[in-house]
C-alpha cells in the first residue's frame, strides 16, 4: 500500500507510474483519493474542534452543578447537539476512510527508477545470460510429457480424474526426484543464512491482504467458503504474515525465511494460453525465500535473492537467464521484479521458473510491520523481499529434458544424486 503522504505530496508522481504500468484509467482515482483525504482532514479538523469545545463545556456544567450557582440546563442542551453532530462527522468520517483505504489497496507500487519502461513481456531486458551447461542432446529429444509417461514418473491423467486439469500426480522415482530437489535447494538456502519455515497451506484474508493479494488478485486463490480460508497461491503469504502487526528488533534484521510450500493457484483469464504438462499446473511446489530489512538495504538484499536461486540452477546445471522486467509487466505489488527462465530444448523456449522481488514498505504497510531504528528513533516500515527458490514445476521440465539419453532414460543431476539414492531414471524392461 503507498502512503498517502507521499501520494499527497508526489501525485503527478504516482499518476505517471500508473501510466508506466498502463494503468492510464486508474488516474481518476488519484484526484478521488486526494479529495477525499482533503475532506477527511477538514473533518478532522471540525470534529477535533467541537470535541474541544464539548470538554471545555462540560467542564464548566460540572462547576455550575457543584457551585449551585445557576442553571446548567442550556449548555446541557447545546452539548446534545454538539454530540449528536460530533457523532455524525465520526459515521461521516468512517465512510470517507473505507473509499480511501479501497483505493488504495487498488493502487499498484511505486517502480524503482531501474525498471525499464515497456508494454509487454517482449520488452523485459535480459540481464543475465544466457547461461549454459554442456548437455549432450544431439539426438531426437523427447518433451516432459513423453518422458514422464514412457518412464512412469508422472501421470497426468489421474491427476485429472481424481482432481482435475493442472494437477498433476508424481509417481515412483519421479516422486523421489521431486522430493530430492525440494530438500535439496532448503538445504542449500538454510546452509546459506536462511531459517526453514513449514508454513500452513491455508491462510485468512488478512494474510492475503497484507501481501497484496486481496482483493486485487482474488479471483486468483482458491477459497473455501464455510471457513472463510484461502488455499495459498505462495509460501510468501504466510511466511511474511508471520510478522504482521509486529515490531521488529532492528537488531535481528536482515530476517531470512526459506519455506517449502505446495502452491495453490486458478489461473483464471490463463484460458488458451500453453496448459500442456508443467507448463501450467494449478497446483505445483516450490521453495520460497523471504526477507524483512532494513529499508536502505532492500535492494542488496533483492541481488542476494536473487544470486540464491540463481546458485540452484549452476549447481544442478540447468540453462537460464535472468530478465528484469519492464513497467507493463511487473507485477503490482514489486518496485522491482528479476524473472529467472529455464531452457527447455524440447518446447524450444525459456520457461519462468523464478521471480525475486523488491516489495520495499509496500507490503509492510499493508501487514503493519514495523522497526525502530534506535531507542530513540519513530517506528519505520520495514522492506520486504521474496524470491523463488525455485518452482519446482517449470525446473523438473529442463532437468527431464536436459538430462535425457538417447536410450530415453533420464540421468539424475549430480548434485540430486545424495538425496535420490539413485542416479538415473530408467525404462523399464519389456
Amino acid at each position: 500500500m503507498l502512503d498517502i503522504n507521499y501520494i499527497r505530496q508526489n501525485p503527478e508522481e504516482v499518476q505517471e507510474m500508473l501510466q508506466k504500468r498502463l494503468l492510464s484509467s486508474e488516474t481518476p482515482k488519484v484526484s478521488r483519493l486526494l479529495e477525499l483525504d482533503r475532506q477527511r482532514r477538514e473533518l478532522v479538523q471540525k470534529s477535533d474542534d467541537l470535541k474541544a469545545l464539548r470538554n471545555s463545556v462540560s467542564k464548566e456544567i460540572a462547576d455550575i452543578k457543584k457551585s449551585r450557582t445557576g442553571s446548567a440546563d442550556e449548555l446541557i442542551v447545546k452539548m446534545k447537539s454538539v454530540s449528536d453532530e460530533i457523532t455524525g462527522m465520526d459515521s461521516r468520517l468512517g465512510e470517507l476512510e473505507t473509499e480511501m483505504e479501497s483505493i488504495l489497496l487498488g493502487l499498484p507500487n511505486r517502480l524503482h527508477p531501474t525498471v525499464p519502461a515497456g508494454r509487454s513481456a517482449d520488452e523485459n531486458l535480459v540481464s543475465k545470460g544466457p547461461v549454459e551447461f554442456s548437455h549432450n542432446l544431439d539426438f531426437k529429444l523427447k518433451n516432459h510429457l513423453e518422458l514422464g509417461k514412457s518412464l512412469g514418473i508422472l501421470d497426468f491423467e489421474r491427476g485429472a480424474k481424481i482432481s482435475g486439469a493442472g494437477f498433476p500426480v508424481y509417481t515412483g522415482k519421479g516422486a523421489r526426484l521431486e522430493r530430492a530437489l525440494i530438500n535439496f535447494m532448503l538445504d542449500h538456502h538454510t546452509s546459506n543464512g536462511y531459517t526453514e519455515i513449514f508454513p500452513p497451506f491455508f491462510v485468512n484474508r488478512e494474510s492475503l491482504r497484507g501481501t497484496g493479494q486481496w482483493p486485487k488478485f482474488a479471483d486468483q486463490v482458491y477459497y473455501m467458503q464455510e471457513d472463510d480460508l484461502y488455499a495459498i497461491p505462495t509460501a510468501e503469504v504466510p511466511v511474511t504474515n508471520l510478522h504482521r502487526d509486529e515490531m521488529l528488533d532492528v537488531n535481528a534484521l536482515p530476517i531470512s525465511y526459506a519455506a517449502y510450500s505446495a502452491c495453490f493457484r486458478r489461473e483464471a483469464g490463463s484460458y488458451g494460453k500453453d496448459t500442456r504438462g508443467f507448463l501450467r499446473v494449478h497446483q505445483f511446489n516450490k521453495v520460497e525465500m523471504v526477507k524483512f530489512t532494513r529499508p536502505e538495504n532492500s535492494y542488496q538484499a533483492l541481488e542476494e535473492i536473487r544470486q540464491s536461486a540463481e546458485a540452484i540452477l549452476v549447481a544442478l546445471k540447468i540453462p537460464y537467464r535472468v530478465l528484469l522486467l519492464c513497467s507493463g509487466d511487473i507485477s503490482a505489488n514489486a518496485a522491482k521484479c528479476y524473472d529467472i527462465e529455464v531452457w527447455s530444448p524440447a518446447e524450444g523456449k525459456f520457461l519462468e521458473a523464478s521471480s525475486c522481488s523488491n516489495f520495499e514498505d509496500y507490503q509492510a504497510r499493508r501487514a503493519n510491520i514495523r522497526f525502530k531504528p534506535d531507542s530513540k528513533s519513530k517506528p519505520e516500515f520495514v522492506h520486504t523481499l521474496n524470491g523463488s527458490g525455485l518452482a519446482t514445476s517449470r525446473l523438473m521440465v529442463s532437468i527431464l529434458e536436459h538430462y535425457q539419453t538417447p536410450e530415453g532414460s533420464v540421468r539424475v543431476p549430480e548434485a540430486l544424486q545424495p538425496y535420490t539414492g539413485f542416479t538415473e531414471i530408467a525404462q523399464a524392461a519389456v
